[in-house]
């Protein structure tokens, strides 16, 4: 396994490996000189129906006789395509696992100011589902 992505190329438009990189949402390395060189080489453009990206965990499974290019991703991106490349079960629970990152973001600040604001750890634990340690703890800090 390698820790970059790759690039590469299929034959066939319609092969299911793979994500085409417009799918994943911008993706930094699209505008380096290696991969414009790359692509320009191989006479496709960033939004062909031929080029794919998959994550390091799945370079392997690129044929043999692909052209292919690794290429770093940072990791939103990575994380963006794996998202992608993830089987449609994983990538529902990959969703609320982000909403839930989304809603959960500033969790702490929101308890310091509930009890700064002058609620009780027991009601600000009842009105939020956190446990009660949880809401001592953010008291503590």
């Amino acid at each position: 396994m390698t820790d970059d992505a790759y690039l590469f190329l299929v034959d066939d438009p319609a092969e299911p490996f793979g994500v085409p990189p417009a799918v994943v949402g911008p993706l930094d390395c699209m505008e380096t000189p290696a991969v414009r060189a790359w692509l320009d080489a191989h006479d496709v453009s960033a939004t062909s129906p031929r080029l794919r990206v998959v994550p390091p965990e799945d370079t392997g499974l690129i044929t043999a006789q692909a052209e292919r290019l690794p290429v770093p991703l940072g990791a939103e991106e990575l994380s963006r395509l794996r998202h992608r490349t993830a089987p449609e079960a994983l990538a529902a629970v990959e969703d609320e696992l982000l909403a839930y990152r989304d809603c959960a973001h500033g969790r702490d600040e929101l308890l310091a100011r509930a009890l700064g604001a002058g609620l009780a750890p027991d009601r600000i634990a009842e009105l939020t589902g956190e446990d009660i340690a949880t809401v001592r703890a953010a008291a503590a800090r």
